[in-house]
């Protein structure tokens, strides 16, 4: 039902349409917002437990995006989550908050904290839970690491996937 409300808007707005034709291959093809989508500087866990306090009071899903400002995967993502259809999604769906990793040196008591303890083998790294902080995508956290050769239609599914209500 939610991939199918996800389409619905994706494919109502014109400009999308053509978008969803063909992954994104560079940076071009996607109007351009954010350029360094992580604040390299935040409290990582201050940020993080925030987005479930927010979560608790709004009864959404937190999503908890870990990536890097090189990053180009992460970049487009971003910029992908910032188009205004997608944004309005996420927005009634979901608590975001970016968390910097560096590369993969910086904040990784945050994947830890949902059982990765390992070395984060991409990036951008998405953790979708619930208020209470139960993982939802154990088996698919990575699965936006290769975003710019995704359709913004594959993109949106998988946040539809978990959205919950």
């Amino acid at each position: 039902m939610k991939k199918r409300i996800v389409a619905a808007l994706l494919l109502a707005t014109p400009a999308w349409a053509a978008t969803l034709k063909s992954p994104i291959a560079t940076m071009e093809q996607l109007p351009v917002v954010l350029m360094q989508p992580y604040d390299e500087h935040a409290n990582a866990d201050a940020a993080v437990a925030a987005a479930f306090e927010r979560a608790k009071k709004s009864h959404k899903r937190v999503l908890i995006d870990l990536g890097g400002n090189w990053c180009v995967d992460c970049v487009v993502l971003a910029n992908f989550v910032e188009q205004p259809i997608v944004k309005k999604f996420v927005a009634a769906h979901y608590e975001w908050v970016a968390v910097d990793v560096g590369r993969f040196d910086r904040n990784l008591q945050v994947p830890a904290r949902f059982g990765l303890t390992r070395r984060l083998t991409g990036v951008p790294t998405i953790i979708i839970a619930t208020p209470d902080g139960k993982q939802l995508n154990q088996n698919d956290v990575f699965v936006l690491s290769d975003a710019r050769s995704m359709t913004p239609q594959a993109v949106a599914d998988y946040l539809a996937k978990y959205a919950g209500n």
